[in-house]
C-alpha cells in the first residue's frame, strides 16, 4: 500500500484511541517527511532510515508498504482500535463545532484539521482554540485570535466551510476570557468552565447562568467538566442547579454541548434528560485535540440517540446556512 497512506492511517488510529500524542504525532511527521523526499532517497534503504523524522518504527512501515504489504503495525491497530459505531444519528450530523489546533493544545495545523473534516464528509467544521487564562493549553490572546481569524476562514471552499471560533473559558464571575467585540466577530462561541471547578454549587450555578446569557455564547461546553476514564484519571462532575442552568439555556438560544470524547461523557444521561425536558438545543461535538478524533463524533451520536435526543433539536445536523442564522 502506499506507505504515507499507511502513516496517515496509523496516526489517525492513535489519535482516535487517545493514545500519546508524541506517537501519533511521529507517524504524521514522517509523512510530511516522505511526501518531501526525492525518489532516490525513498528507494534507498540506507539514506531513507538517515532522513530526519524517519524512526525505527517510522522505518519499519513504510519498507513494509513499499514491499507491497499492508504494514504489520498498522494491522495490529485496525484489530484493536474500537472501530466508529454505526447510528442513525451519526449520519445526520453535517458537522462539529468544538476542535482544537496546534495553535493551543491541539497537537497539528488549521490545514490539517480541515483536511480530515472534509475527509469525513463534514459541510463545516469550527476551530475552537483555547482563551489566554488557560495558560496550560497555551490559550490565544486577543492579538493570536485576531491573527487566526483569517488563516482558519482561507480553508473554506469547494462545499465545506471552517469557521472561525473559540473555546472561551467562563471565570469565576461569569464573565468570558476574550474581548467582547473580538468575540462578536467569530463564527462561533463554545463556553466552557476550565477552572475552581469544585466550586459550591451557588456560586457555580451563579457563574454558569451570567455566562449562558451573554449574548455572545453559542454553546455551553461540557457543562460537568467531569471525567470519567481514560489516562487523566477521573474527576467528579462540578455541582450546579442544573434545571435553572438548562432553562436558562433555552431562554437564550444556547445549545448544550454532547461532548462526544469517551472520557468525558458530559453531560450525563440524567443531565441530558433534564435538558430535554427544559427544551434545550444540543450540539453533538467532537473536542477533537487530532484529526483522528474527529471521527469520535459517532460517542456522542451514539449517547443522544440513546438519550432520545430528536434530531431537530441538535444544531449540527443543521445545514450551514441555518447554523449561521441560529449563531448570529
Amino acid at each position: 500500500m502506499d506507505p504515507i497512506a499507511a502513516l496517515l492511517e496509523i496516526a489517525s488510529l492513535l489519535e482516535r484511541e487517545r493514545a500519546s500524542r508524541y506517537r501519533a504525532k511521529a507517524f504524521r511527521q514522517a509523512a510530511a517527511t516522505l511526501q518531501q523526499l526525492p525518489d532516490d532517497v525513498r528507494s534507498d534503504p540506507t539514506r531513507l532510515r538517515a532522513a530526519k523524522g524517519i524512526g525505527e518504527s517510522t522505518f519499519a512501515v513504510i519498507r513494509q508498504a513499499q514491499a507491497g504489504e499492508v504494514p504489520e503495525y498498522l494491522i495490529e491497530l485496525r484489530g484493536d482500535v474500537e472501530p466508529e459505531r454505526v447510528s442513525e444519528l451519526r449520519a445526520k450530523l453535517r458537522g462539529d463545532l468544538h476542535a482544537h489546533t496546534d495553535w493551543s493544545d491541539g497537537t497539528t495545523p488549521i490545514a490539517v484539521m480541515a483536511q480530515a473534516a472534509r475527509a469525513l464528509g463534514h459541510e463545516y467544521q469550527a476551530i475552537t482554540d483555547h482563551s489566554p487564562r488557560l495558560r496550560v493549553a497555551r490559550g490565544l490572546s486577543a492579538e493570536r485570535l485576531r491573527e487566526q481569524m483569517p488563516l482558519v476562514r482561507a480553508e473554506s471552499g469547494d462545499g465545506f466551510t471552517l469557521l472561525a471560533g473559540i473555546e472561551v473559558d467562563i471565570l469565576e464571575d461569569g464573565s468570558l476570557d476574550q474581548e467582547d467585540a473580538l468575540l462578536g466577530e467569530l463564527d462561533i462561541v463554545v463556553a466552557s468552565v476550565h477552572s475552581k471547578l469544585r466550586m459550591d454549587s451557588r456560586p457555580m450555578t451563579a457563574r454558569m447562568l451570567a455566562a449562558v446569557s451573554n449574548p455572545r455564547v453559542n454553546v455551553l461546553g461540557h457543562c460537568t467538566g467531569r471525567l470519567v476514564q481514560g489516562n487523566r484519571g477521573t474527576r467528579p462532575e462540578s455541582q450546579f442547579d442544573a434545571a435553572r442552568v438548562f432553562a436558562a439555556c433555552a431562554e437564550n438560544g444556547v445549545a448544550v454541548e454532547i461532548n462526544s470524547r469517551p472520557e468525558r461523557q458530559d453531560p450525563p444521561d440524567e443531565l441530558i434528560a433534564i435538558a430535554l425536558e427544559a427544551g434545550c438545543l444540543f450540539s453533538i461535538d467532537s473536542d477533537a485535540h487530532a484529526p483522528g478524533q474527529l471521527s469520535l463524533l459517532d460517542h456522542g451520536a451514539e449517547r443522544a440517540e440513546r438519550a432520545g435526543v430528536p434530531a431537530a433539536r441538535i444544531i449540527t445536523t443543521w445545514g450551514l446556512e441555518r447554523l449561521r442564522a441560529w449563531a448570529s
